[in-house]
């Protein structure tokens, strides 16, 4: 459970102390295999102190998706989150963090 909440804290951090300036992006794609087609897509956008992101992908054996939100002012960064896979299952996170 700490690794699923961990990992998505550190990224955010991570993305949001790289770009100083505003900055967006979106990409999409599909890919046909043997067992069928998946399609995906991913986004990130910054600027104003603040970053979001977004990704998923379905497929042949279900869906998922990823996105979350960061913000930083005064030292303390926000970080924020959810995602959902296959069997229904959730989560969902929120972190402050003082840098």
């Amino acid at each position: 459970m700490f690794r699923s909440i961990a990992a998505p804290a550190l990224a955010a951090l991570t993305i949001f102390a790289a770009v100083s300036e505003a900055d967006a992006w979106t990409r999409s794609g599909s890919f046909t295999g043997p067992r069928g087609t998946s399609n995906w897509n991913a986004s990130r956008s910054c600027g104003g102190g603040s970053c979001s992101w977004g990704r998923g992908a379905s497929g042949p054996h279900g869906a998922w998706s990823r996105s979350g939100a960061a913000s930083c002012a005064g030292g303390v960064c926000n970080v924020s989150g959810q995602g959902s896979g296959r069997g229904g299952r959730s989560y969902s996170y929120s972190r402050s963090v003082s840098r």
